[in-house]
């Protein structure tokens, strides 16, 4: 036992002299397998380190200091950098190399990289650039040479995007250096998209606007403010081009609205008869005359009577006209905003002109039969203009009747102008179509119809003196005149 435990030793003295004998000198440093093992394990643990660290600062502190994705991404790279940078000056100190006498060879490696490497270190410098600036951020959706996609990664050679068909493109960072790119994220999520639409010659264009907008309106993703648009582009070879314009705050799903925009334009345009066309081309013969005798009147070639049978012709069926299909029956209840709204004596003399501007402004809502409008002691942000039917105005907390209110009336000006929560409750007492008009588009309204302006200001002196003569509104204890609430609409609205 005593003999093969000194074998052992011998064994083990022999095998560390083996380890520790120099295998190469560079320099006046002499390397044994003994030293370059203890490089290759240093070496290691300085990039899991490193790696380790960042995450864990990424995940953990930066998460808790309530930093965004991108700016987490751009400190947690910079920190795992500066970390594998110390770690390989470790390493070289350790392996006893002196730093200044690399100056040369960093020289030498410098012009060789430089020929050798250009894009590899044209894409370097790029990541450094977009690491610092950050015109693009980890999380940012972008647009790049016809790839749309979100940024998932940014790192010193090149950035990794996944597209919206969860594909992960790695992309070189000179090319968000060198070509134009699309950040759609960049500071402010909104963007307008456009859609197109060509409908018949003939068509009644308000008729098309108020399809457009109707459509964008029953988009829950669709913006209330900017409001949508519509623009009449060209008149086209087949059809009438408008585009309707949206504004959107969730970049990523532009694609998604777009197709339910389409869906739903499509639904509005055949509930109106609105059609919308094939391509069409008229062709015109110069020499019809010559052509002409070449054929008999059955449509079959005059020189080609041999005896054969002659051909059986298909019956053809006459394509509807233009007139025919404008003069399908509407359904009756389908009466179009702009006839309503010309009931109204502030529009009837409204030319189609102005008319498309306030549909801009506003949107048809149809109320069943004793449905609640909007509940007393609630924020009111929308004035309601009464189209057709009629509503009651009473007070749960007095438990008063107020008013009956019909077609051509307003409402809900009150808790707008005043900044108070609504001061009753409103009932529609049939089946009632109003024109809600949201805070941000009344004032547009009131800009281009002072009359309505001067009318609201005389009906809200009017309605405030009523609710407070019923105690509703006790905490006026002055009356409001009438040029004071002039100057409340001119301090809020600009008018």
């Amino acid at each position: 036992m005593n003999w093969f435990l000194s074998k052992l030793q011998e064994i083990i003295a022999e095998l560390g002299a083996l380890l520790a004998n120099p295998i190469f000198e560079i320099g006046n440093n002499r390397y044994s397998l003994n030293l370059i093992a203890t490089l290759i394990l240093i070496t290691i643990a300085v990039f899991w380190v490193s790696r380790a660290f960042s995450n864990w600062l990424k995940r953990g502190v930066l998460i808790r200091m309530g930093l965004d994705r991108g700016t987490r991404e751009v400190i947690a790279s910079f920190i795992r950098y500066l970390f594998t940078v110390l770690g390989f000056l470790i390493v070289l100190q350790t392996a006893g190399v002196n730093l200044s006498s690399l100056t040369l060879f960093a020289g030498v490696l410098g012009i060789g990289l430089g020929f050798g490497l250009q894009n590899l270190a044209s894409n370097f410098i790029s990541g450094l650039t977009l690491l610092v600036e950050q015109p693009i951020r980890v999380g940012d959706f972008i647009e790049v040479n016809d790839l749309l996609g979100t940024v998932e990664n940014i790192s010193i050679r090149s950035t990794i995007v996944r597209t919206l068909d969860g594909i992960f493109v790695i992309v070189p960072n000179i090319k968000f250096v060198e070509n134009n790119v699309i950040n759609w994220s960049y500071r402010d999520p909104r963007c307008r998209l456009h859609i197109p639409v060509g409908v018949d010659y003939g068509s009644d264009t308000l008729l098309v606007s108020e399809a457009l907008l109707e459509a964008a309106r029953k988009d829950s993703r669709v913006l209330n403010d900017p409001p949508p648009k519509v623009w009449f582009r060209e008149f086209a070879d087949s059809a009438l081009l408008f585009e309707l314009l949206v504004w959107i705050n969730q970049p990523t799903e532009s694609e998604p609205i777009k197709s339910a925009l389409n869906f739903q334009i499509e639904r509005e345009l055949r509930m109106r008869n609105i059609q919308v066309p094939f391509p069409q081309r008229e062709l015109w013969i110069r020499n019809l005359e010559e052509i002409v005798p070449l054929f008999d009147r059955s449509g079959r070639n005059g020189e080609a009577d041999n005896g054969n049978p002659p051909s059986p012709e298909l019956p053809t069926l006459p394509a509807p006209s233009g007139e025919q299909r404008k003069a399908a029956p509407r359904p009756p209840s389908n009466v179009t905003l702009r006839d309503l709204l010309r009931r109204i004596s502030y529009f009837e003399q409204c030319s189609d002109g102005e008319l498309l501007q306030l549909i801009e402004y506003g949107y048809r809502q149809l109320f069943p039969a004793e449905q609640i409008v909007c509940e007393e002691d609630t924020p009111g942000e929308s004035f309601y203009l009464i189209l057709n039917g009629s509503v009651e105005i009473f007070s749960k907390r007095v438990e008063q009747y107020i008013a009956t209110l019909n077609e051509g009336e307003f409402f809900g000006e009150m808790s707008l102008l005043l900044g108070i929560p609504r001061s009753a409750t409103v009932r529609t007492l049939e089946d009632t179509i109003l024109f809600v008009i949201e805070r941000n588009d009344l004032q547009r309204l009131l800009e281009n119809h002072r009359g309505l302006a001067d009318q609201i200001a005389q009906k809200l002196m009017e309605r405030q003196q009523t609710l407070r003569e019923m105690g509703i509104l006790s905490e006026f204890s002055e009356e409001t005149p009438l040029l004071k609430i002039r100057k409340h609409l001119q301090t809020l609205f600009g008018i």
